[in-house]
């Protein structure tokens, strides 16, 4: 395919798109549709992205969106379907969140085509705020990008783009604690301004477990959770309900409990309540820890460790949270767990399974990864990130820990990698194995029914006025 083209000015923007779509009374007209998610969106995306010009930028972010609206992919709350889970109306199936750290436009194209194979409209694409930072993504081009990969996949239907872990520190918290909230609002609100409609809270960092009883333990958790779940309530645009998740058990440490998530869930909506939010929908869903950590432990000769994950509590606390509503609990850290396991999620209707470090691992690790790229990854790791470095660690597991903090300076080389169409198509099959093991397959008329995506268009940028 011909590498995309990146606009420096708003006019040759616009040119890219010549014959294909226009601005008409401040609207975006898309002319020829087949050639627009052909090739145009991939200029439009990759000048977004890559662009030096910020008008150039604004521009190309208003038309990808305007796209996504009058092309019938627009960004929306899951809310809907999780709240019909909750009344019992659906279920038997897992929501995959998958985290695309980088190849962003590519990734999304490719979880489109292979949903679109087995007619399934229950994906979620999500980056965590830690990801953000490494990554050199804002949710403003995350969801760019996002879109515009649906757009080029001819996706029809809601897109679910979230807000994963939008976290306390809990170091941070201890020193100034007003000043981490404040943090975590405003990262909330412009995750909303730029179109989020799914959010996940995590303040199971501020779990106290010294306390004498549970809910002085997560009193703190779900006093902070309903804080922000209430500025999510308050700034949500007209005719959407943000489906707003929390978390009860931090991931990487001791297995949660029925007691922790009956004390979390009546303390949230108590505070909840007290905040504005009485008669208002609350959580949709709740994450857990089983046993499982996020990209899992690397071992000193290569590979990663064997998890023992709790299939068990993820099928109590998953009841647990239909007994209030909820759509049932979130399995984190997943994507390096054995193919063979997958099937279980569904089976005991587990609500949602985030996976994220697997598809970084599949793009490292593919045997078309340039050698010379790996030699490079590898310096960067021991020039920028040796302060993480554990004692005793071997240079397999250090670099494995820190490769990912690469993906943001090195992220116009992976998006331009003339390798990247043959990795991911090997990523599209193991995401299309991962749909049908979750048992996603024809869930769009589930989607269909129970999720409202209203219409949100936006002003013309000042970079496209007249």
């Amino acid at each position: 395919m011909t590498q995309p083209r990146v606009a420096g000015s708003t006019a040759e923007l616009l040119g890219f798109l010549s014959g294909i779509a226009r601005i008409d009374a401040g609207r975006l007209v898309v002319d020829d549709v087949a050639a627009f998610r052909a090739g145009g969106i991939r200029d439009v995306a990759w000048s977004a992205t890559f662009s030096t010009d910020p008008g150039t930028i604004e521009a190309a972010r208003w038309i990808v969106w305007e796209a996504s609206q009058v092309l019938g992919s627009p960004s929306a709350s899951i809310h809907g379907l999780y709240m019909a889970r909750g009344r019992g109306e659906v279920g038997g199936f897992t929501v995959p969140a998958i985290n695309l750290r980088t190849q962003v436009f590519d990734m999304a194209a490719a979880i489109c085509r292979a949903s679109q194979r087995i007619d399934s409209g229950t994906v979620i694409f999500e980056l965590a705020r830690s990801e953000q930072e490494y990554t050199f993504q804002r949710p403003a081009e995350y969801i760019t990008s996002v879109l515009a990969g649906c757009i080029a996949a001819g996706w029809q239907g809601p897109v679910f783009i979230q807000g994963d872990h939008y976290q306390f520190n809990a170091k941070k918290y201890a020193a100034d604690p007003d000043a981490v909230a404040e943090a975590l609002r405003k990262a909330t609100l412009d995750a909303l301004a730029v179109g989020y409609g799914n959010i996940d809270i995590d303040s199971s960092t501020l779990v106290d477990l010294s306390q004498p009883n549970v809910d002085l333990e997560q009193r703190v958790n779900y006093t902070r959770a309903a804080e922000l779940a209430a500025v999510i309530r308050s700034a949500e645009a007209q005719g959407l309900e943000v489906s707003i998740g929390g978390e009860i058990g931090e991931v990487g440490k001791q297995n949660s409990n029925e007691q922790e998530l009956r004390a979390y869930l009546d303390g949230f909506r108590r505070e909840f309540d007290a905040r504005g939010g009485a008669g208002r929908p609350g959580l949709s869903k709740v994450s857990v820890q089983t046993g499982t950590s996020h990209g899992g432990v690397p071992l000193p000769g290569g590979g990663v460790a064997e998890v023992k994950l709790d299939f068990g509590v993820l099928e109590r606390l998953s009841a647990v949270c239909r007994s209030y509503g909820l759509a049932g609990a979130v399995q984190h850290g997943a994507s390096t767990l054995p193919d063979e396991l997958f099937h279980r999620f569904p089976a005991v209707e587990t609500a949602e399974i985030h996976l994220a470090t697997g598809f970084q691992n599949a793009l490292y690790d593919h045997p078309l990864f340039p050698a010379a790229l790996h030699a490079e990854v590898d310096a960067w790791c021991r020039e920028n990130a040796a302060d993480e470095r554990s004692a005793g660690e071997t240079d397999s597991q250090f670099v494995y820990k820190t490769r990912k903090k690469a993906l943001g300076p090195l992220k116009r080389v992976l998006w331009d990698l003339p390798e990247k169409d043959a990795i991911v198509a090997d990523q599209e099959r193991k995401i299309a194995f991962l749909l049908e093991q979750l048992n996603v397959t024809g869930t769009r008329e589930l989607v269909e029914r129970h999720v409202t995506a209203p219409a949100r268009h936006r002003p013309l940028p000042a970079s496209l006025a007249g």
